[in-house]
């Protein structure tokens, strides 16, 4: 296994008898370099301790010795390595295995350089109580290989765990922890505890059957379950990915839901690993792809898109500090075996969570997301509207739909085509002369299926990663000079 190196130190928990002594041993070959000693506590029958903090590598061998009495008892674990630990989770995009990806082959053979890449596979199971440790797991601690990372479709090992911990690998040169703990089909609602849920005044009835939501979806039961029970572990991060099955299940609340749901899993692992785990531990997440929907409605992706970002538009933000966001709604898969809303395409997705995580875990300056605008301003009188981008963008295609504009006439409003007229390095003009009445606000890529597969109008330049979809009001009409994002 891998356990998280320094400057934190690993915790390492057990069962024993009530009373009992038990000494924990580091070892690296015959050379004892670690002791710690504790009891098993009364009221649970468990034990702790925690690891001075180690540098990245091993191997050790890791000894619990328990004496009792006459009684003596040790577990040894062997192959031990410290590094970082990264904990996996969400629903059946994060659950997909490498068998299911594109060019599956080749992947499932690429182990023999990531020995030290370490994966675990958490088991299905929900609960009503909060665990104190997991039921089952479909994968113990293992070095990868080809039948563990594609052990069946949806089983494990989740593809975009195992790529982004060997894109991790391949840039720091130490070991990569990664626990999968996913399950398809499911809200939000039954990842969080009932003290986020709370907070968020998401009620306790039942609601509406969604064809997004196909696994368990009552309150808390896989928190319980499958979270809570690795709380003790001191982790470096997190990365997530969901949010369809909360298309058409409190979808208006997910702006305060997902914010919610990591300041919880922060709190209850930093406390759990007595402070172990970093209080504002990062978090990454992928923002929903597309999905060929036959519906009428089409807000329902880009509105949860949004709501991952608790309506700002990117990451890290005040209301998510130490995020980082993945944009995906490019890489769309309309031939996928596992339907549209399975996109194949997980390297790139992995790829860009690594960027992410590159700079806000690791603190590199690298490039890590597309261009959002910075200023809008409304030139009425030339029948524009400017946007000023953040940073260098690339128009990659022309269309009449990307970007649309709120038309506002006696009291009604409604979103019309607003065509790209000139673009230069940060600036681009939109064309708003189809308006006849005021322009009150304007969005871009505001639909399920924003564009064909990495085709969308607009990317960053070097790194090529697309601008995220945004809503905003144009708040200041006489000026022109204003804007507010956040519709």
């Amino acid at each position: 296994m891998v356990l998280q190196k320094e400057p934190s130190g690993a915790v390492i928990w057990g069962y024993g008898v009530s009373g009992a002594t038990v000494t924990v041993t580091l070892c690296q070959g015959q050379t004892a370099i670690m002791k710690k000693v504790t009891s098993v506590q009364a009221h649970s029958n468990s034990w702790t301790v925690v690891l001075d903090p180690m540098r990245p590598g091993g191997p050790y061998e890791l000894t619990a010795q328990q004496t009792f009495e006459r009684m003596n008892f040790t577990l040894r674990v062997q192959n031990v390595l410290f590094g970082d630990v990264w904990l996996c989770s969400g629903q059946s995009n994060m659950q997909m295995t490498v068998s299911q990806i594109v060019n599956a082959t080749s992947e499932l053979l690429n182990t023999a350089a990531y020995q030290s890449v370490r994966i675990l596979s958490v088991s299905l199971s929900q609960a009503e109580e909060e665990l104190e440790d997991l039921r089952k797991v479909d994968l113990p601690w293992s070095k990868p290989t080809s039948e563990n990372l594609g052990h069946g479709d949806f089983e494990y090992m989740s593809a975009v765990c195992w790529l982004f911990g060997r894109h991790l690998y391949d840039t720091l040169q130490y070991p990569i922890g990664l626990i999968s703990s996913s399950w398809g089909g499911t809200p939000i609602e039954a990842w969080s505890s009932g003290r986020s849920l709370k907070a968020c005044g998401v009620s306790r009835q039942g609601f509406l059957p969604s064809d997004f939501v196909t696994g368990p979806s009552k309150h808390s039961v896989l928190w319980n379950a499958m979270i809570h029970p690795l709380h003790n572990m001191t982790l470096k991060g997190v990365i997530w990915y969901q949010g369809e099955s909360n298309v058409n299940l409190n979808r208006d609340l997910y702006n305060c839901t997902f914010p919610a749901l990591i300041e919880d899993w922060r709190q209850t692992f930093h406390r759990g690993s007595q402070g172990q785990t970093e209080r504002f531990f990062p978090f990454g997440f992928v923002q929903l792809s597309s999905y060929l929907s036959g519906a009428t409605s089409d807000d329902g992706f880009p509105e949860i898109r949004w709501h991952q970002t608790a309506d700002f538009g990117s990451v890290p933000n005040v209301m998510m500090p130490r995020t980082f966001m993945a944009v995906a709604m490019d890489l769309c898969d309309r031939d996928s075996p596992f339907g549209s809303i399975h996109p194949r395409d997980k390297q790139t997705v992995a790829y860009r969570l690594h960027l992410g995580a590159r700079a806000v875990a690791y603190g590199e300056k690298l490039t890590f997301q597309g261009p959002v605008p910075q200023k809008i301003e409304l030139l009425a009188s030339q029948g524009l509207l400017n946007l000023t981008y953040s940073q260098e963008i690339q128009v990659q295609r022309q269309d009449n739909e990307t970007f649309e504009i709120s038309c506002c006439s006696d009291h009604w409003c409604k979103w019309l085509p607003a065509p790209v007229d000139t673009f230069s390095t940060w600036t681009l003009a939109l064309n708003i002369k189809s308006c006849p009445g005021t322009v009150a606000a304007v969005r871009y890529a505001w639909t399920t299926w924003p564009c064909e597969y990495k085709q969308c109008a607009l990317y960053h330049p070097t790194s090529a990663l697309p601008a995220p979809p945004f809503t905003a009001v144009i708040t200041d009409r006489a000026s022109g000079s204003n804007s507010k994002q956040g519709c």
